[in-house]
């Protein structure tokens, strides 16, 4: 149970944090010059789960190439997943690109300027919905982030999981009594640039923190035991083989299917190992793979071609709920025979191609 401030300690609060706001706050950030929605919204969605220092770049090449939602919604979609390369996480500007084509074709070009309203947009949840709200719309809603729980918890000394889904709704409650009314988008963005400075995850500084008078658990000497977070379950762990097949300066390249992970995106063929080490008579050296891997070649690209594996250390990336490693066999040929699937491109134009980060990583291997 949350003991609630009563009305002049959160008026405090509020003056408190907001002067801070004002004097030492991040407002040189791009996408703080002005209260633009679509600023706005691109620059939250880069920056779940990403360092502020690593979105600037992208956030200004991304304006440059898309610099209005209409302009987004008619782009390519190899242009904006070529534009969200590095970033991770490419559903979320596919759903972008979708939730422009709504605001142009269903809201004549205008923004929804409410919570509510901007939660109907595709992949616009509670918190982004909160944000632009508060910051281009003035609406006083708490914009609750992995920053507003740890600030709130360690304010108010909060045992709630923060990995329920249960308790956004008892910090969004509290975060709408705390919020300042006239100033709500400066409120959610100085509680923003609290959780990211003096009361960090690690290495948090609560003793020089311009609200250390509000804050409980600095009080009681128990930072660190906020928020209280329970465990995900660990990434499933997946083994794939990267097939780099050559011919001069050209590789076989192929686009991803539509739905799945990596959906789209253009990589080396990848076949996950464990469909082939489903025969216990079989034991499973080196060499068998590489014949097997060689017939499943055939069988779905039509190449015939020796394969061996590569002297690499499996080269790895994790995704939200896997975790994968990747081993590089690979071949030559003298010339490029017909493919069933996938194409022929050369080494240099690969790069034109938008590719995920274990394809990128792969390259870096094979320099």
């Amino acid at each position: 149970m949350i003991e609630m401030w009563d009305d002049e300690k959160i008026h405090d609060f509020r003056q408190t944090l907001l002067s801070w706001y004002d004097e030492a706050g991040r407002n040189d950030l791009p996408w703080r010059q002005d209260h633009n929605p679509y600023r706005v919204w691109v620059s939250e969605i880069m920056l779940q789960q990403t360092q502020v220092n690593t979105v600037i770049p992208y956030f200004e090449r991304f304006m440059d190439m898309f610099p209005t939602v209409a302009d987004l919604a008619a782009a390519p979609e190899a242009d904006i997943l070529k534009a969200w390369e590095g970033l991770g996480y490419y559903s979320r500007v596919r759903n972008m690109q979708k939730a422009a084509q709504q605001i142009v074709n269903d809201y004549a070009g205008q923004w929804p300027t409410t919570m509510r309203t901007l939660q109907k947009l595709k992949g616009v949840g509670p918190y982004t919905a909160a944000a632009i709200a508060s910051i281009a719309f003035n609406e006083p809603v708490a914009a609750i982030d992995g920053n507003a729980f740890r600030v709130f918890a360690r304010l108010f000394e909060i045992d709630s999981d923060i990995a329920a889904p249960a308790t956004r709704k008892e910090f969004f409650d509290l975060g709408n009594q705390l919020i300042d009314p006239e100033r709500p988008g400066d409120f959610n963005q100085a509680i923003m640039d609290l959780g990211s400075s003096y009361m960090r995850a690690k290495n948090s500084d609560p003793a020089h923190s311009p609200v250390k008078a509000f804050d409980a658990a600095y009080q009681d000497g128990v930072t660190d035991l906020y928020p209280v977070k329970s465990k995900a379950k660990p990434a499933q762990k997946m083994a794939y083989a990267a097939i780099y097949l050559k011919s001069g300066q050209q590789v076989v390249w192929e686009q991803r299917p539509q739905d799945g992970l990596l959906a789209n995106f253009w990589t080396f063929p990848l076949f996950k190992i464990d469909d082939f080490m489903n025969d216990p008579d079989i034991e499973w050296t080196d060499a068998e793979l590489e014949r097997a891997l060689e017939k499943r070649l055939f069988q779905d690209y039509g190449v015939k071609a020796h394969l061996e594996k590569m002297p690499l250390k499996p080269i790895t990336h994790v995704y939200t709920h896997q975790k994968w490693a990747v081993t590089v066999f690979a071949g030559e040929m003298d010339a490029p025979q017909p493919l069933r699937k996938g194409i022929w491109r050369t080494m240099q134009d690969t790069v034109k191609d938008p590719q995920p980060k274990i394809q990128e990583k792969i390259w870096r291997a094979l320099d």
